[in-house]
């Protein structure tokens, strides 16, 4: 087990400098694009563009930037924005990083709870109205535009019944759980539904299906024989071996909302959020900042994998000789 758990932390490494190098390569070592440009502003003459790229390195061979830029950014993590001059990136992005994980840790307690409770609630009565009923739900969640969704929240909550029956719903924004965490649970509880319902619906129709086809195996056919009750069968054995999907497809989409994903519902209640965070600097073309959040969101994502990669080698050994 150890030795792979070493192969997939090695094989983690190896991808995100592969992922770091690749993003490094697009913005500045495109043909046509020039971050001097940028930087320096429309119609700036040759002589400033030459102390722009002095400035910022940018006269230098790509090889010798990628591992500046990855130096500032680790060892001495001094990399400044390109936009925001002097502006140290990193503070920027473990600003944002507590937003993104409060809205997408809640979100995922709330998707779980209504994925794993609804899906085996449809399982066990998929010969009754029960089973259509969460179906139509499930759908219609998978259905629902979060930006729309979450436009509608806010037209409701903050505009239409807001001085009435939400009169207890904040502004929108976010509240750090250190210096109020009520108006922290305030600012959340509606971008945590918002996100959770698409995944929810999601859930609830992959498990629903997974326990079905477990329902149908020989093993199961075994317990029935032996007297097991279908709520044992249910829940011991169906259930458990389903949730295995449930544990990695959790994984990856944990990952990519931790990573930024979740983008959609922190521009829709205004949640100064890593996704937010990694649009403004594509708008801007920061290409520092763009590089961190990027190789950020990375790390999220391929952890993710691995993380799932371990559980599934510590569930089967047959996966470790894989």
């Amino acid at each position: 087990m150890t030795s792979f758990i070493l192969k997939r932390l090695t094989a983690m490494v190896f991808v995100l400098t592969s992922i770091s190098i690749l993003v490094f390569l697009i913005f500045f070592a495109t043909p046509g694009v020039d971050p001097a440009a940028r930087i320096a502003g429309r119609n700036a003459d040759q002589q400033t563009l030459q102390q722009v790229r002095a400035s910022f390195e940018l006269d230098k061979p790509i090889p010798i930037r990628y591992l500046s830029m990855m130096r500032h950014l680790f060892i001495s993590q001094d990399l400044t924005s390109y936009v925001n001059r002097g502006a140290k990136v990193l503070p920027q992005l473990w600003q944002a990083i507590p937003a993104t994980l409060s809205l997408v840790i809640g979100a995922a307690v709330i998707w779980l709870i209504l994925g794993i409770g609804l899906g085996v609630l449809a399982a066990k009565n998929r010969k009754s109205w029960i089973d259509p009923a969460i179906s139509i739900f499930g759908i219609v969640g998978v259905s629902l535009p979060v930006y729309w969704l979450g436009e509608l929240v806010n037209l409701v909550t903050q505009s239409k019944l807001h001085n009435s029956v939400f009169k207890w719903v904040p502004a929108l924004g976010y509240v750090g759980i250190s210096q109020d965490p009520w108006q922290w649970f305030l600012h959340l509880i509606f971008p945590w539904f918002t996100l959770a319902i698409l995944y929810a619906g999601i859930y609830i129709r992959v498990l629903r299906s997974e326990i079905i086809g477990v329902m149908q195996e020989d093993y199961i056919k075994t317990e029935r024989a032996k007297g097991a009750s279908e709520n044992r069968i249910l829940l011991k054995h169906a259930t458990r071996m389903s949730l295995i999907t449930i544990v990695s497809l959790f994984g990856l989409d944990f990952g990519a909302l931790v990573g930024g994903s979740a983008l959609l519902t922190e521009v829709v209640f205004g949640i100064q959020g890593v996704g937010k965070l990694t649009f403004n600097s594509l708008q801007n073309f920061d290409l520092p900042v763009i590089m961190a959040t990027v190789i950020y969101a990375s790390f999220f994502v391929v952890m993710a994998n691995a993380l799932v990669d371990v559980l599934y080698a510590y569930l089967d050994p047959r996966v470790r000789n894989a």
